[in-house]
C-alpha cells in the first residue's frame, strides 16, 4: 500500500478556519487517458475533468500522472504559478532534464511544462499560486510569524487550538523543530 498527503498552506487572513480533512478514495477520483498517459485528477481541472477535492480556499492542481513509454505529457501553467512533480517510479526529462525516481522536479516560470519518457514513468503533479507571505513552521503547524508558531503552540498544549466552539485537548505530542 502507498499513499501521498499533500498539505495546503492557507493565506493568513484564513490559517484559523476550522480544520478541513479530505480524505478521498481510489473509486472518487477520475482518470483521464490522454496519448499515453492515464492521469488521475485528484484536485484541479485538466482536459475538463474536475478532481473531487474541491474547496481548498486556494487554487491547485494534483494529478497522479502514469506515462507509456515513449511517450509526453504535456500541461499548460500560469506563469506565476509554482510547479513541481514527484517522481513515484521510473525516469523521465523534466523540461530537459533527467529526473529519477524518488526524486522531485522544481519547474522553473514558464506557461507550460513538458515531461517525456523512454521507458515510462510515474509522478505526481502539483501546481498552484504562491501566497508571498512569511511561513513560520514547526512540526505539523505552518503560521507566518514566530510569534504566531509560538502562540498555536501554546494554543495546542492547553486544547484550545481548534477554533470549532469546543476545548479539544491533544491526544499526542508533535514534533517540534
Amino acid at each position: 500500500m502507498q499513499g501521498f498527503q499533500l498539505w495546503v498552506n492557507l493565506p493568513a487572513k484564513k490559517k484559523m478556519i476550522d480544520p478541513r480533512y479530505r480524505g478521498i478514495t481510489g473509486n472518487q477520483i477520475p482518470v483521464l487517458e490522454k496519448e499515453g498517459a492515464e492521469i488521475k485528477v485528484i484536485a484541479g481541472t485538466i482536459d475538463g475533468t474536475k478532481g473531487p477535492v474541491q474547496d481548498l480556499v486556494v487554487d491547485v492542481d494534483y494529478f497522479d500522472v502514469e506515462l507509456a513509454a515513449s511517450k509526453t505529457f504535456e500541461h499548460s501553467t500560469e506563469r506565476d504559478s509554482n510547479v513541481f512533480a514527484y517522481v513515484i517510479k521510473g525516469s523521465g526529462y523534466f523540461d530537459d532534464k533527467l529526473i529519477e525516481s524518488q526524486k522531485c522536479a522544481l519547474f522553473s516560470e514558464g506557461d507550460s511544462v513538458r515531461i517525456t519518457t523512454e521507458g515510462g514513468i510515474r509522478f505526481l503533479f502539483v501546481s498552484g499560486k504562491p501566497l508571498k507571505e512569511p511561513v513560520a513552521w514547526g512540526g505539523p503547524i505552518v503560521m507566518n510569524t514566530q510569534e504566531e508558531l509560538a502562540k498555536a503552540f501554546q494554543e495546542l498544549d492547553q486544547g484550545t487550538f481548534i477554533k470549532t466552539g469546543r476545548a479539544v485537548k491533544p491526544s499526542r505530542n508533535f514534533y517540534r523543530s
